[in-house]
């Protein structure tokens, strides 16, 4: 880890730009104005997450001068990252239709998974799997699902900085353990990132990540976990595991959405974690019990899935059952 200089630098960059964007979104009242469908109620600044953006995009520039064995990763990376930033800058300034969000999701989504390679075989239940072409099909919806469910997820102040945080250092202790150092240092680049832009954004927050900063998250995720998946299909399976949270809130909400009919792509406060934040009146038990179960049940689970060779789709069904159970719980897909 020879550039291990960047990682307090990636994070103060992020703490100094988000303040910068922070006066920014105040000065051109960029603000998030509470409506019906808000969890919080004070108009609050919107469009920190560029600064999550900036501060790692230059890291993986500053790492591509001396990591050509990691240059395919970080090509995939920062295109498909860039990309949904833009459009997601753009989007937060003021409105893209669906439909070419959608198409730029699935633009970035090809590149990322161009550079990578597709996707590679997996192991299930100890049968080697290798979906050919329909893999990278697979793959791309992966990657468009998971950085939309990032930006649904994105609803209460701090509980996307401290699901990514949490997932990228999750990951990183995987690796070490593991013995595959040499995937540590863009999860923990990413993690600094979103460190710095944490401090304005804990509740109660005083600047939202906006769309440019979800989007970014999700897709950097998901390309995280491909990169992982080329070298230990086992590492596919426990990055599903440490996004298990935010995976089983969105896609059980959007099931219920979908079986009543609802416009998907409206906004709604119907999460779990949108209920669980009303019920209890505030922002932070929430955000805090989502870094608990990541920290004390999902991470010890991916760790029985890298360490003792616990089945890697058994380890994310085992993973996700209670977090179903709390998803019917908290009412999750709902109606308001």
């Amino acid at each position: 880890m020879t550039q291990g200089w960047l990682i307090p630098l990636v994070a103060v960059l992020s703490l100094a730009l988000t303040a910068v964007l922070r006066r920014y979104a105040l000065a051109k009242s960029i603000i998030d104005i509470p409506n019906a469908r808000s969890s919080h109620a004070v108009p609050t600044p919107r469009g920190g997450g560029v600064a999550i953006v900036i501060a790692f995009l230059l890291a993986l520039a500053v790492l591509a001068v001396g990591e050509a064995a990691q240059m395919p990763a970080l090509v995939a990376l920062g295109g498909s990252g860039a990309l949904i930033a833009i459009i997601g800058f753009m989007d937060d300034h003021g409105h893209i239709a669906a439909r070419w969000r959608l198409l730029g999701h699935f633009l970035a989504a090809t590149w990322a998974l161009v550079w990578l390679g597709g996707f590679p075989a997996v192991e299930v239940l100890g049968w080697q799997v290798d979906l050919g072409w329909f893999g990278a099909v697979f793959a791309a919806f992966y990657l468009v699902w998971l950085l939309n469910l990032y930006n649904f997820m994105d609803g209460i102040d701090g509980i996307a900085s401290v699901e990514a945080i949490c997932a990228c250092l999750g990951a990183c202790v995987l690796y070490w353990l593991a013995g595959f150092e040499q995937l540590v240092m863009l999860p923990l680049l990413l993690a600094m990132a979103v460190f710095g832009f944490l401090y304005w954004n804990f509740p109660p927050a005083r600047i939202f990540m906006g769309d440019a900063g979800s989007g970014f998250l999700g897709i950097a995720l998901g390309v995280l976990s491909l990169q992982a998946a080329w070298v230990s299909s086992q590492l596919f399976w426990c990055w599903l595991i440490l996004l298990g949270v935010f995976i089983v809130d969105a896609t059980y909400t959007l099931i219920r959405r979908l079986s009543r009919g609802d416009k998907v792509y409206e906004a709604h406060r119907s999460h779990a974690y949108q209920f669980a934040s009303r019920l209890y009146g505030k922002h932070l038990p929430v955000t805090v019990a989502v870094g608990v179960l990541n920290l004390f049940w999902l991470l010890p689970i991916a760790l029985c899935v890298i360490l003792l060779d616990l089945d890697g789709a058994l380890g994310v069904v085992i993973a996700y059952a209670p977090l179903v159970v709390l998803a019917v719980r908290y009412r999750a897909g709902a109606l308001e």
